[in-house]
């Protein structure tokens, strides 16, 4: 895999290749210390994956990221020793088309490299989703059918790359007192997850919590998945989570909560698939068509990366094909 690394400081080029070099096919094809330079490199030598940093001189990686995914689009992980006090950048990264976001490794007392661990398993996970099918185990999910008593209609919502911004944007345009639980599957880090809760109940006048085990949904709030384990509805309609299927890489995953409600959830409501790498959701979205939900893909011109709606369209999984602007207008008519 041909990595790039974007990043001011020189300590930290330093610590990034000395993990990557631990890998034998992971190849360092260049180093960008600043967003416009990598701009200009990236097209010209468009690499498998780029380690963007976020605070940087003459250009920061936010912009950087916009740039690249418009001009030379390519894989981007936001690597940056600021990600806690820089939350709302990480998720304008992310809303850009960054992929997701780790700590930069840093030299341990002991001279290991903290973090490094964390790094590689984030390249690793990337490396899987570029052009790797997945097959699920559809054995390890429940089967029982729900009692009645916490029933009310669902907005069930998966996302991946570009994910947090289409979220803002759907958020944004829901009301308060809305007669609906919104549950959201967002393809990032448990590291992060708070944080965007947190970012998101900025930009909507619903409140949104992450989900604990235990809870259930309730009706005008929007719940969002914490762990990198997988969310579930169990029979009782409480949230719980799951490391199986331990072989699918996409953590939480969009297809195992999907199909988790097909199980669960005895309404028949609305599961929205939004922008995102990969084909996850498409196969939990057409199950649900298939038990009566109305299914939504966000389209191709508003999405920062077509893969997940773009499956889910191609298999027939999608009831309405929707531009990002018109999903809440639909929603709300639905509702």
């Amino acid at each position: 895999m041909k990595i790039a690394i974007v990043n001011d400081l020189t300590i930290a080029v330093e610590a990034l290749k000395r993990v990557l070099k631990s890998v034998s096919n992971y190849e360092i094809c260049w180093t960008a210390y600043d967003g416009k330079e990598a701009v200009e490199k990236a097209c010209k030598d468009r690499p498998d994956l780029i380690l963007m940093d976020l605070i940087m001189p003459v250009m920061n990686g936010v912009e950087a990221t916009k740039r690249i995914m418009k001009q030379c689009p390519c894989p981007i992980l936001v690597v940056t020793a600021t990600v806690t006090g820089n939350a709302g950048l990480v998720f304008d990264a992310m809303g850009a088309g960054a992929l997701d976001a780790v700590c930069t490794p840093t030299l341990g007392t002991q001279g290991s490299m903290e973090g490094a661990k964390d790094l590689l398993k984030k390249i690793d996970t990337i490396g899987k989703l570029i052009g790797k099918e997945v097959q699920i185990k559809t054995n390890s999910f429940q089967t029982n059918k729900p009692s009645l008593h916490t029933l009310h209609k669902m907005i069930a919502i998966g996302s991946s790359t570009g994910g947090p911004k289409a979220l803002a944007y759907i958020l944004s345009k829901l009301p308060k007192d809305m007669k609906a639980s919104i549950v959201i599957v967002q393809h990032v880090d448990f590291l992060f997850a708070n944080g965007l809760a947190n970012w998101l109940n900025d930009q909507t006048p619903l409140e949104v919590k992450v989900i604990k085990e235990g809870m259930y949904p309730k009706q005008g709030v929007a719940y969002l998945a914490e762990t990198n384990d997988h969310l579930l509805m169990d029979k009782d309609h409480t949230f719980y989570y799951s490391p199986e299927p331990i072989n699918y890489h996409y953590r939480p995953s969009v297809n195992v909560f999907y199909k988790s409600l097909k199980d669960n959830w005895s309404n028949q409501d609305i599961a929205v698939l939004l922008t995102g790498m990969g084909d996850d959701g498409a196969v939990g979205l057409l199950e649900l068509k298939n038990e009566g939900w109305v299914t939504i893909a966000q389209d191709q011109d508003s999405s920062t990366v077509y893969g997940m709606p773009k499956q889910a369209a191609k298999i027939g999984a999608a009831t309405h094909v929707l531009s990002l602007e018109k999903i809440p207008n639909r929603i709300l008519e639905l509702i």
